[in-house]
């Protein structure tokens, strides 16, 4: 086992200092790393992966010891979760404190971790008493963060569904569902105060999949399209995904704040679905998350917000086999398991403009399959 960590420590160095390395320039692009499988590589293999594509930036939905620890001394910027769950239990000043000191605190500053996400889809069900905990339990968990120092650090924010909207087209009309308006009025006052993120999961996939024969599938794939024209702004929309951040900014905006920044916590397209989810293929989430990348490393800001990069989290990192739900939930990764990829993004599609010849080239992504190749076999070694 050592001397296979060995040679492939090896081998990813010679790849490293080649110099023409193809990799992926990460700003504005996170992953969602779900462990909600049995058959996942240990979180150090899972490391070794990120260094080799050159990802950053990384959104948990715990606080995995195992995982923290593996990326200890490493360059990763995480994100990490308290479930619904744990939302009660930290409007308690002393419950909140105890979580930090246990789960936080003995991960800094060796892992880099400057965000919790405090609670997922909080406003996606009916549970009223879950809905009234979500802002004293950020709140209580702020201040702990404040009081143990580590505040400028860290901050903490929630995620939310695209559903929390009421209306969102055109998106210079977007706004929250009225029966949300009197928890995320002063949710947003508190975003706003400690200058914190307001996350949104988009999936312009479900658009799709609800109503394929109405919705252009290249409108939601970044492909070429007419797109749509906002009639109240005249600005033009080529994706769906930029219309759905812009609703969002309109919607806070029509809360009263210009001051908070909109980003995508969850995105992404499966690779396989059910005979009822259309459009749930290998070659639709290659273009999607592939055409998003592209944009991404284009620092493209929407058509109302040009000059704000968008910041996205692709969902996810792994195919997750113990998923419950339709077959398209089980099949959202970018890798299988194995550390092979789901399909072909076109890693060079979305990389600056690279100098070196056609031969090259080729010869670059020989040497980058070779080690993917060399990492899936000690995997499964």
């Amino acid at each position: 086992m050592a001397s296979r960590f060995v040679i492939f420590r090896l081998l990813f160095l010679l790849l490293c200092l080649s110099d023409s390395i193809v990799q992926i320039h990460s700003d504005g692009f996170g992953i969602n790393y779900g462990q909600i499988a049995n058959n996942l590589p240990s979180p150090s293999r899972v490391a070794l992966l990120l260094q080799s594509l050159n990802i950053t930036r990384v959104k948990l939905y715990d606080a995995d010891p195992n995982v923290l620890l593996a990326f200890s001394n490493s360059n990763v910027d995480f994100i990490i979760g308290l479930g619904n769950e744990y939302l009660q239990n930290m409007t308690d000043p002393i419950k909140a404190r105890n979580w930090i000191q246990q789960h936080l605190q003995p991960h800094l500053p060796q892992t880099k971790i400057t965000c919790i996400t405090i609670g997922n889809e909080v406003f996606n069900n009916n549970d009223t008493q879950l809905m009234s905990y979500l802002l004293p339990a950020m709140q209580t968990v702020y201040h702990a963060l404040v009081n143990l120092g580590v505040d400028k650090q860290v901050t903490v924010t929630s995620a939310h569904s695209f559903n929390i909207l009421a209306n969102s087209y055109p998106p210079s009309s977007g706004t929250f569902r009225h029966d949300l308006a009197e928890y995320i009025q002063p949710l947003l006052d508190f975003h706003s105060q400690i200058n914190s993120p307001f996350l949104i999961n988009a999936y312009p996939y479900f658009a799709y999949k609800n109503n394929p024969s109405q919705v252009s599938v290249d409108y939601v794939l970044f492909q070429p399209n007419q797109g749509m024209t906002d009639p109240n702004t005249n600005l033009n929309y080529d994706n769906m995904l930029y219309a759905q951040i812009d609703a969002v900014y309109s919607a806070i905006k029509a809360m009263g704040h210009t001051d908070i920044e909109v980003r995508i916590s969850e995105t992404g397209w499966p690779s396989k679905g059910d005979a009822d989810e259309a459009g749930a293929t290998s070659e639709n989430a290659g273009l999607y998350n592939g055409n998003l990348l592209q944009r991404i490393q284009e620092k493209q800001g929407t058509p109302a917000k040009p000059s704000v990069p968008i910041d996205v989290y692709v969902f996810a990192l792994f195919n997750e086999d113990l998923k419950p739900g339709p077959t398209s939930e089980r099949n959202y990764g970018l890798f299988y398991p194995d550390a092979t990829p789901v399909y072909n993004i076109g890693l060079q599609s979305y990389l600056p403009e690279l100098t070196y010849s056609t031969a090259s080239k080729i010869n670059v992504l020989s040497v980058f399959s070779l080690v993917i190749y060399v990492m899936a076999h000690l995997m499964c070694g």
